[in-house]
């Protein structure tokens, strides 16, 4: 299950490198609006707003601009929300699987610049729940791995509510089931750990292995889907060895 986690490390670095804070900003907005379009502007009896807040805490969105999504989402003042939550599935070079998250205020201008990274980068857009059943909806909590001991960490997780616990790199990786991730990341903050990130993800259940050319030209095509304003999550089910991951370092 740590494919994920490792493009995802790969993407904060190239967040901070290449200084695209804008668009951090604007997708957490997005998902603050959202979140609150759905289930109300109070963050104790919404948990996906509670979590959507954290994060954007944690990105050092200002208050003032997180008092403002939350307030258009619950249709507070002149500019209330007009964003939808769209999917779209499809196929990347060598046939390897693609699960595109987006939000977005125009759904024909969206479908469109998804069709055509699908087509410019050599894959195709499919149909709903052409490739869907190969992924399964996780939790996944990044934390500083830091000074602390894995095995005590792990134990601590466990009793949490999570599922499984990996080390990658600077981070322990922490996956729950859907449901219980702001449940397990709440409890970590509360023993004191510093949360780098804490997101739904889409885990494929079965990987694809594939050469270093394949591996390349579907990086490039996961990075324009990173890219576009409308795009939130992109879930790929390419096998994310360190083969591969030594490919994705180069980009």
């Amino acid at each position: 299950m740590a494919g994920h986690s490792k493009w995802a490390n790969i993407r904060h670095k190239k967040a901070k490198e290449d200084a695209k804070r804008s668009k951090v900003f604007t997708k957490i907005i997005k998902e603050l609006t959202i979140a609150a379009r759905e289930g109300g502007g109070d963050p104790t009896g919404n948990p996906r707003l509670a979590l959507a807040i954290e994060n954007a805490k944690s990105a050092n969105l200002p208050k003032d601009n997180i008092e403002r999504a939350i307030k258009r989402g619950t249709g507070e003042g002149d500019d209330a929300a007009t964003y939808e939550e769209v999917t779209f599935e499809g196929y990347g070079p060598g046939g390897i699987a693609y699960f595109v998250e987006a939000t977005t205020d125009n759904n024909t201008r969206t479908v469109a610049e998804v069709r055509h990274i699908f087509s410019k980068h050599g894959g195709n857009m499919g149909t709903s729940g052409s490739v869907s059943f190969l992924f399964e909806q996780k939790g996944m909590i990044q934390v500083p791995n830091a000074d602390k001991d894995e095995e005590e960490f792990m134990l601590e997780a466990i009793d949490a509510g999570a599922e499984d616990v990996q080390s990658e790199g600077d981070f322990f990786v922490v996956y729950t089931a859907r449901e219980d991730l702001f449940a397990v990341r709440s409890a970590l903050e509360e023993a004191g750990h510093e949360i780098e990130s804490a997101e739904l993800i889409r885990e494929a259940m079965t990987e694809t292995k594939v050469d270093a050319d394949t591996a390349l030209s579907n990086f490039k095509m996961m990075e324009k889907f990173e890219e576009n304003d409308d795009v939130s999550n992109v879930f790929t089910n390419m096998l994310m060895d360190d083969e591969t991951m030594t490919v994705a370092e180069q980009l």
